[in-house]
């Protein structure tokens, strides 16, 4: 590739990089590389439904956990993909530590990629994920709530809105639930750097004191009976499970923010086989 991020990049000898022809930005680490079709209109502000306590949602929440991601998508990823677990280890050598809840973080490379992560790590049908608002007006807005996902109030919806969303997370919290977000925040299908982390998953840690656990997916060439469900150039893919980060409370906010955000996405580069990355860990504006 002639693209600068991937001539600056480094890994270890061993590690796969596909090329699936995408032109992936240079500078723009956020830029959203899809448009999605917007086919109908979900208002999210201040009256948006962040908490359903809904019969129905909770039963279709319970339900299609079940159905929809631990049998058909399992199966799909499974097959289509050829996706592998590594670390899983990581879970039971520090189940006390995960016990209260944790917040798994990931590169965001697959329009599936969450999925493959909470399979990855077991997770229960309470987990919640904050997302980008626009993505509930398409057609997987089904799909997106009954995981568990959030949207993230724009800014044109207020400081009310964006009240009500803390408090629903506060409540979450207090319910012992796992929280999963994407600290890259926009997806580019099997991008191999590591993009710049936004702040918001180590804020919340911050805040909640609660570990964080890196996971990163990783990439293989695909081969033998996996050609016949996808192009050849498509990877067949694995997520690696790291170690808890811890946030400490006796830093301040502010320094404490910045540390987890510098560790996790070290130690994220070292799971992805990465020896130079060619990305700044934060934003250089923010």
């Amino acid at each position: 590739m002639t693209n600068k991020r991937y001539t600056a990049l480094e890994t270890e000898p061993q590690v796969y990089i596909p090329d699936v022809g995408i032109d992936y930005p240079e500078d723009n680490p956020y830029e959203r590389l899809y448009q999605p079709v917007y086919d109908r209109q979900v208002i999210v502000d201040e009256h948006y439904p962040y908490i359903d306590q809904s019969l129905k949602f909770r039963f279709l929440n319970w339900s299609m956990w079940k159905v929809l991601l631990q049998c058909g998508l399992r199966i799909k990823l499974r097959v289509q993909m050829g996706l592998r677990y590594k670390g899983r280890e990581n879970l039971k050598r520090y189940k006390d530590v995960l016990q209260g809840g944790a917040i798994t973080i990931a590169n965001h490379m697959y329009r599936l990629d969450c999925p493959c992560v909470l399979l990855a790590v077991k997770a229960r049908h309470t987990t919640r994920t904050p997302m980008f608002a626009p993505n509930f007006s398409t057609k997987d807005n089904f799909f997106l709530r009954v995981v568990g996902g959030i949207p993230i109030p724009p800014k044109e919806a207020g400081m009310a809105a964006l009240k009500r969303f803390n408090e629903a997370f506060d409540e979450f919290h207090r319910r012992g639930c796992w929280f999963h977000i994407f600290p890259e925040a926009a997806r580019w299908d099997f991008y191999k750097p590591l993009r710049p982390f936004q702040k918001g998953a180590f804020s919340m840690a911050y805040k909640y004191n609660m570990p964080l656990l890196p996971c990163v997916i990783t990439y293989r060439r695909r081969t033998g009976i996996y050609r016949l469900f996808a192009p050849k150039n498509v990877p067949l893919l694995q997520v690696e499970i790291g170690e808890p980060i811890l946030p400490d409370k006796n830093n301040p906010r502010g320094q404490e923010v910045e540390r987890l955000r510098e560790q996790a996405h070290r130690t994220m580069e070292r799971m992805a086989g990465i020896v130079h990355n060619s990305w700044p860990v934060k934003p250089e504006a923010e």
